[in-house]
């Protein structure tokens, strides 16, 4: 393979690692943000349960096809660990300074449109950050590299004997 079609193929894989993390991320951030708006917590309070939401969320995304794959729950859990946890700790961090950053995003509640256009935004700017810590670590056979040889389609050539 050529060096622009390395290239191509790495992006592809990292943009395709962030879309899954952003899955667990926006999901837990969402659920945070809902929850602790909801009961008028403060924003620390509410921005921790978000965080602690999405590592779960995003660990939890990462687990299943792994342990669909065959690996005790013990290795997939390390395979999880080792894939997401700079992944989704980059985009925890950007997505909630972008919330933070936008004047009454987290005292808007969750009628207001302030609030959800902040979120969206926070997570795509997260997203496009992530991507390119992704691709750097992939390319170092690092981060999600690790899952790929457990995905479905990663099997093809890599057969036991």
């Amino acid at each position: 393979m050529n060096h622009a079609g390395a290239q191509s193929t790495l992006t592809k894989l990292a943009i395709s690692a962030t879309l899954h993390c952003l899955t667990g991320c926006a999901i837990g951030e969402v659920l945070g943000m809902v929850i602790g708006t909801a009961l008028g917590w403060s924003n620390l309070s509410t921005i921790a349960l978000a965080v602690a939401l999405a590592f779960v969320f995003g660990y939890a995304l990462t687990i299943r096809p792994v342990l669909k794959s065959g690996l005790p729950l013990r290795a997939a859990i390390g395979v999880a660990l080792a894939a997401d946890t700079v992944s989704i700790a980059v985009m925890e961090i950007v997505d909630n300074g972008v919330m933070l950053a936008v004047p009454g995003a987290m005292e808007a509640g969750l009628g207001s449109w302030l609030f959800w256009v902040s979120l969206a935004f926070a997570l795509a700017v997260a997203f496009v950050v992530t991507v390119s810590v992704n691709r750097w670590l992939i390319s170092r056979g690092k981060g999600h590299a690790v899952v790929h040889q457990y995905h479905g389609g990663g099997h093809e050539g890599h057969h036991q004997h």
